[in-house]
């Protein structure tokens, strides 16, 4: 199972195709993923600087936000849901002018020397709301204190010492995940406040919820865009030699990130202002049409692709099982072109038994296009194409059914690894036992974990202990509760090769400034997959 070679297919020039089409080939790199890798030189740089300039940062940035609490203290008192009083008073700008001084001191601090502006930023009456993307750090508050805009953040971020009360100061929109009605809420809050008419602080919002690795722009979220008003785009980038910036769900750590940024001697930031995007009547009727379309006008600014990957993706791609997925998985591309064909992969599970019977009938025989089009009552369609495409490795126009369902058990079921391994063997195993040669167990492994190349020659030796030539489901159990960590000791090294897999921290804290669409925790902690490499 591989990513093929497709050239971009033109863009249409309007309508929902236009907002999802792809000017660019699928992306190769997990936006979920982040690589950090020093040269011997930038070690050094660090550890010059972790022992001079460093601690200096350190202490004037968080004295710069003791400095600001008092003043955002005062400012913030009185019910947040009261409208804002127009015009403000000569103290609330002041004060707004001197955190804004004491943010901007702070970001100096810690080596954003100068912050690239472009653009015209709109006025509320003009544009309520800002998007920004790509979304890949907590350091993207640095637009947040410049404009002292509301943001959308989870509840319990104003019980935050010291943070909290700074969060309070910008009248945020607060998401409450103990309130099962509170997304509903959060989009009527914004509607409010955006069909003000100016009264209310612009509100940024990071439509992707998650951040990610800047490669690409993942799917938008539709709250900013269900108000139906204009927004302005909003484009950051980090154009730094080594990118210590981007804080990924797998990848350097969120005070790793904070350490190697402060230790940088100057770090560049750019902020773009797009102009005011203004919806359609077609857009104000469909929320994900207008999300789709400004997320395309972003990706033209920032010279990326655009994917439908989503947050669930991200789940995904870090679930835990016997199997953990490489970076370069084209499972995360399996699960796109699966909901593209208007399939949802987490309603599929119930249906994976009919397609293995299905599958297993054609285990003799190899299928087309239309006939996979047919098996899957779909229509045959570009993204059909594309879906076929990652089967049929050889290019003749024919691919293995049985490989499409073992995909689908690992998308609709991430963690639980033995129970796709199950499934498989129940599709290759032979009639009389059930067991599989290497060949099958070769191309069950290569499926379950979406890469072009995987050598099980020892693995399967040292689980065909009787050397039958075959293994049964049950040999295959017996050595995973031997050996809970075969993948790393037998399968890794042919996972990765040169690349770095760094160890994913024992608990993930949300990710950025959309902690309204992360999970509090995903309980990702595990052992580092390539510990023999490291």
């Amino acid at each position: 199972m591989r990513l093929r070679g497709r050239g971009p297919r033109a863009a249409p020039a309007s309508g929902v195709a236009a907002g999802d089409a792809r000017r660019l080939a699928p992306p190769g790199r997990n936006p979920f993923v982040h690589e950090l890798r020093l040269s011997a030189l930038q070690k050094a740089q660090v550890a010059f600087m972790t022992l001079t300039l460093f601690p200096i940062r350190l202490l004037v940035a968080a004295f710069m936000m003791l400095l600001a609490w008092p003043f955002a203290l005062v400012a913030s008192l009185g019910p947040a849901e009261k409208e804002p009083e127009q015009p403000l008073a000569l103290w609330r700008r002041v004060v707004d002018l001197l955190l804004k001084a004491i943010m901007r001191t702070m970001w100096f601090a810690g080596g954003f020397h100068h912050v690239v502006v472009k653009g015209q930023r709109a006025l509320p009456t003009e544009a309520a709301i800002l998007t920004l993307a790509p979304h890949s750090s907590y350091f993207d508050a640095i637009p947040v204190t410049m404009t002292m805009s509301s943001i959308v953040m989870k509840a319990e971020s104003r019980d935050i010492p010291i943070w909290g009360t700074l969060i309070r100061y910008i009248r945020p929109v607060f998401v409450s995940r103990s309130d099962q009605d509170s997304r509903r809420k959060t989009v009527e809050e914004i509607r409010r406040r955006a069909q003000s008419g100016g009264k209310w602080p612009q509100i940024m919002i990071f439509p992707e919820g998650t951040c990610t690795n800047r490669t690409c722009l993942i799917t938008f979220k539709p709250g900013a865009f269900i108000p139906g008003v204009p927004v302005q785009p909003v484009v950051l980038r980090y154009p730094n030699k080594l990118d210590t910036i981007t804080w990924t769900w797998r990848g350097p750590r969120a005070l790793e990130i904070l350490w190697l940024t402060l230790c940088q001697f100057h770090n560049r930031v750019e902020i773009e202002f797009l102009p005011v995007y203004s919806p359609s009547e077609e857009e104000k009727r469909n929320p994900a049409l207008y999300a789709s379309n400004v997320r395309r006008v972003m990706a033209e600014a920032l010279g990326i692709s655009v994917t439908d990957y989503t947050f669930e993706d991200c789940q995904l791609a870090l679930a835990e099982g016997q199997l953990r997925l490489p970076a370069d998985t084209c499972l995360l591309e399996f699960a796109r072109l699966v909901r593209g064909l208007g399939l949802k992969p987490e309603k599929l599970e119930k249906d994976l038994d009919k397609y293995s019977e299905r599958a297993q009938g054609k285990s003799q025989e190899k299928i087309s296009l239309p006939e996979l089009a047919a098996s899957l009552q779909v229509p045959v369609s570009d993204t059909l194409q594309d879906l076929f495409s990652l089967f049929d490795e050889s290019g003749n126009g024919k691919m293995d059914l049985r490989e499409y369902v073992v995909a689908l058990s690992v998308v609709c079921r991430p963690s639980r690894t033995l129970d796709t391994i199950q499934l498989a063997f129940k599709m290759y195993g032979s009639p009389e036992d059930g067991g599989v040669a290497e060949g099958d167990l070769s191309c069950i492994l290569k499926t379950a974990l979406g890469v072009a190349e995987l050598h099980v020659t020892d693995l399967f030796q040292a689980i065909d202990e009787k050397e039958k030539g075959t293994i049964t489901f049950a040999d295959f159990t017996r050595f995973v509760e031997r050996h809970p960590d075969f993948a790393e000791e037998y399968l890794c090294p042919d996972l990765t090769g040169p690349v770095h897999c760094p160890e994913t921290p024992p608990v993930l804290t949300p990710n950025g400034f959309c902690a309204d669409f992360s999970p509090d925790s995903l309980g990702l902690g595990r052992k580092p997959c390539c510990k023999k490499l490291d």
